[in-house]
């Protein structure tokens, strides 16, 4: 699909050429209608000039949270409820009444909802003319005294004009005058006072630089589309077209009596033009009859009372103004007779039908099927603006479906780039209709971004300009002409007195003779000189020609190399144009795809966010248990020795007690056995034997001034090897005296094939936690091989353990804790097996303490 959507516009400029590569949007306006009554809700807020605010009324929730929803949109213009008539037209009608005048095309219509002022815009009411007759006033005040005698310029049913010379257009208009109802209105005839006031303009206003070598001529056309059908408004038909008659019994005529309007047909002119097929055009010469021609097919037009509007109406109108140009000859005193110097442009001014619900209009019968062709015709139009929008900002090609409708297809050629076109959106402020205007904001909304192509400049005549005013200023010394003649006729010699008074006179004849000989040999050397002249002016005349050829063949090369640089300018315009396009649609493709991944990245991130937490209070709860753990070991720890030491303190007193009964057992019987005679045996002193079993009792105290012990370091076997160290990033630093140390190492923490191609050797420093719960470090060593593809591999060949042990977090199976023994010697006393290895014995001056005595080694625990 996308490279389809990329060849289609350049098939499209490549169809359009270099007509123009210049483009101006559509001028879309919007005026507010103040309300009906002053106690009325409003929905539309002027912000500032350039745009409004809508907010949602009471009773209306758009929302689901129930929140009012407020929308501002912009235009190229905005005109509040205090804006004058005169304001308006100086924005919006003047520029496209001034371009009427220098010969290019005007589109200008209103849209809105019924009831918001649409007519008032375009006609005016009593003392507020609307832009309509404005417009009309602007016209012949620019061109009031270079307007052509009627008749001259003659509509024809081909979309286009004829000339007619003075004596034809002369006779025309005696027949027109002679007719008894003249179809043309009179400038003589008193203005209708129905329509006076509308049409009294206080402001003067013209055009500048009206073209003063051209005569103009002013038609009037007015036709509207009801129900999709095209009626000529100032077609003269018999009876009324709209209603039937009714006759004195009031009851309706027959249908013979009844002539229905014709409805009119679209053609395409030569120029590919759409125009009306024969329409009726009527030459008007003021502002004053062409009002008056307005106002007679305003009367025909189709209005009905609805629930929304008293006076509806239920069609569109349009209101053409065609203004014909023509330039005068080169003595400038005539037109010229050249059909193909004819200039005509148009300006249509179109009152559009309001758009409407048929729910609130409370519609029946042909009403009903007047608003559904009426919002037929509008959402045809809306749909023409949506379609011209995507091709030119998306560079495709849709057809636009101008022929759906009578009103799209009429104006086509506006679209298409054949002159300008503004949109007046008129609105109404009130509450009720708030749907109705959100709808019209939107459509406007759309038609701001439509583009229309600038129209073309008509060609120029090639006659010298100024020649209307040469003339008359050369018209004056005509009269004057005699008296260079008397000047020429005093530089002959007089004539003498040719009277003859006698028969016999023979001096007066050969007098005259001679000076008429005279004279007619001075006649003969004037026509002489004159000839010389006109022979060396003839000669002049054709060098100058020549010159003049010269200097226009040579301003022709220039101006065709000129056009060749233009239009290879125009088609890289229109290349940088298409490319610009394609990079715009491809900026909103990847604006959509970073939204998606935007979207994405937040919703991940709100899940690590969530995970995150739930780590953080998983890590707070273990270490709040660990605390608990440690507390609870410290404290039965600290009980457990304090335990001990009571134990074992009483065990020493038990055995002191004993040691000391039988000593003195064994001194009564030694003195018994050796000595005869009966003495009373010496006690000993309990205090002694006490002190000296304490003394050996005690446990030898550290030395107080013991070297620290110093770190060594495991000397590996491959010391002249150049190793890489790994040591990943995530392993836990031992404060263990065996360290494992390599010298002329490249410790990495990710293996990478730049530090293996500089070793031979390879070790993986490798932590993982025993069954003990006690870090266990693993040192996996090997060696480096070079590979045929030129990599390096590692072959691993041997694995060292370094384990860190606590001597106080071993199991014991016994609640029973023997004390360690005071040389030293390491000795486990909490396996069932080592303590039945070893045997104790109560002996009196053991160095182990009151009767310790070793008589097995304790089993060594295994690796």
């Amino acid at each position: 699909m996308k490279p389809a959507r990329t060849k289609t516009p350049r098939k499209l400029l490549v169809k359009k050429g270099s007509q123009t590569s210049l483009k101006d949007p559509v001028g879309v306006y919007c005026r507010v209608r103040p309300l009906s009554l002053p106690d009325q809700e409003c929905c539309i807020e002027v912000i500032n000039n350039t745009t409004v605010q809508l907010h949602t009324p009471e009773g209306y929730r758009l929302n689901r949270n129930g929140d009012y929803k407020e929308t501002q949109y912009s235009f190229k213009q905005v005109f509040g409820i205090h804006t004058t008539q005169k304001e308006l037209f100086d924005v919006v009608a003047n520029p496209l009444v001034d371009d009427l005048i220098h010969g290019k095309n005007g589109l200008l219509f209103t849209y809105g909802v019924t009831g918001s002022g649409k007519t008032h815009t375009m006609t005016g009411s009593p003392g507020e003319g609307g832009l309509l007759p404005r417009c009309l006033d602007m016209i012949f005040n620019s061109i009031g005294s270079f307007q052509a005698k009627r008749y001259v310029f003659k509509s024809n049913d081909r979309n286009s004009m004829d000339i007619q010379c003075e004596v034809d257009a002369l006779l025309e208009r005696q027949k027109r005058e002679a007719m008894p109802n003249p179809k043309t209105p009179s400038s003589k005839r008193q203005v209708d006072p129905e329509f006076a006031d509308m049409i009294n303009v206080q402001e003067f206003c013209r055009a500048e630089e009206v073209d003063e070598d051209s005569v103009y001529g002013v038609f009037v056309s007015y036709i509207e589309i009801y129900n999709n059908y095209i009626y000529d408004l100032l077609e003269e038909v018999p009876f009324d077209p709209i209603k039937p008659k009714w006759n004195s019994c009031s009851t309706p005529m027959r249908n013979t009596d009844f002539v229905p309007p014709q409805s009119k047909l679209l053609r395409e002119d030569k120029n590919h033009n759409m125009y009306v097929a024969g329409c009726t055009e009527v030459e008007v010469k003021s502002t004053e009859e062409a009002f008056e021609v307005f106002w007679r097919g305003q009367k025909k037009r189709r209005i009905a009372n609805t629930h929304l509007n008293r006076e509806s109406s239920r069609s569109h109108s349009v209101f053409n103004i065609k203004l014909v140009q023509a330039p005068l000859d080169a003595d400038g005193d005539n037109v010229l007779q050249e059909k193909e110097q004819i200039t005509i442009s148009q300006l249509s001014l179109v009152d559009l039908a309001g758009s409407e619900r048929t729910n609130r209009t409370k519609a029946e019968g042909n009403r009903l099927r007047e608003a559904g062709n009426i919002n037929q015709s509008l959402m045809t139009l809306r749909t023409c603006m949506e379609v011209l929008r995507e091709n030119q900002m998306y560079g495709t090609n849709k057809m636009v479906p101008y022929r759906d409708s009578k009103l799209t297809h009429l104006f086509k050629n506006y679209f298409d780039g054949e002159g300008k076109v503004r949109m007046i959106v008129c609105v109404n402020p009130k509450a009720e209709d708030y749907e109705e205007s959100l709808q019209v904001m939107r459509f406007a909304e759309v038609t701001q971004e439509v583009e229309v192509a600038r129209p073309v400049d008509k060609a120029i005549c090639g006659l010298t300009p100024g020649r209307r005013y040469r003339n008359q200023a050369r018209g004056g010394p005509v009269g004057d002409e005699p008296l260079v003649t008397e000047v020429v006729l005093q530089s002959f010699p007089p004539l003498p007195s040719c009277e003859l008074l006698d028969i016999n006179d023979e001096q007066t004849l050969p007098r005259l003779i001679e000076a008429l000989e005279k004279r007619h040999h001075l006649r003969q050397m004037m026509i002489d000189e004159f000839h010389k002249q006109s022979i060396t002016f003839k000669a002049l005349l054709q060098e100058f020609d020549s010159a003049v050829l010269n200097k226009e063949n040579y301003i022709q090369g220039k101006l065709n190399e000129k056009e060749k640089v233009i239009s290879g300018q125009k088609l890289e315009i229109e290349r940088l144009e298409k490319k610009n396009k394609t990079l715009e649609y491809k900026i909103e493709i990847l604006e959509k795809t970073t939204t998606i991944y935007e979207e994405d990245k937040r919703t991940l991130q709100q899940e690590l966010e969530t995970q995150n937490q739930k780590l953080q209070r998983q890590f707070s709860d273990k270490r709040r248990l660990e605390a608990r753990l440690q507390g609870m070991v410290t404290e039965t720890t600290m009980k457990w020795e304090k335990e001990c030491e009571r134990r074992v303190a009483a065990k020493q007193l038990e055995m002191q007690n004993k040691l000391w009964v039988k000593d003195e057992k064994l001194k009564q019987l030694k003195a018994i056995v050796t000595e005869p005679k009966a003495e009373k045996p010496e006690r000993p002193s309990r205090e002694r034997d006490r002190e000296k079993g304490t003394q050996r009792a005690v446990s030898p105290s550290p030395v107080p001034n013991a070297p620290p012990i110093r770190l060594r370091h495991r000397r590996s076997r491959s010391a002249g090897d150049r190793w890489v160290d790994h040591k990943p990033a995530s392993n836990v630093q031992t404060e263990t005296v065996m360290q494992p140390h390599v010298p002329h190492a490249i410790t990495v923490s990710v293996a990478n094939e730049k530090a293996l191609a500089k070793c031979e050797k390879y070790m993986l420093t490798h932590q993982e936690l025993a069954s003990d719960g006690e870090i266990e470090t693993k040192l996996i060593k090997g060696d480096v091989y070079k590979t045929r593809g030129g990599g390096q591999s590692v072959q691993f060949t041997d694995i060292e353990t370094l384990k860190q042990e606590s001597p106080t977090g071993r199991k014991r199976r016994s609640s029973t804790a023997a004390p360690a023994p005071p040389d030293g010697t390491e000795s486990e006393w909490t396996d069932v097996e080592t303590r039945c290895s070893v045997a104790v014995e109560m002996r009196a001056g053991s160095q182990l303490g009151p009767g310790y005595q070793h008589h097995a080694q304790p089993k060594r625990k295994k690796p």
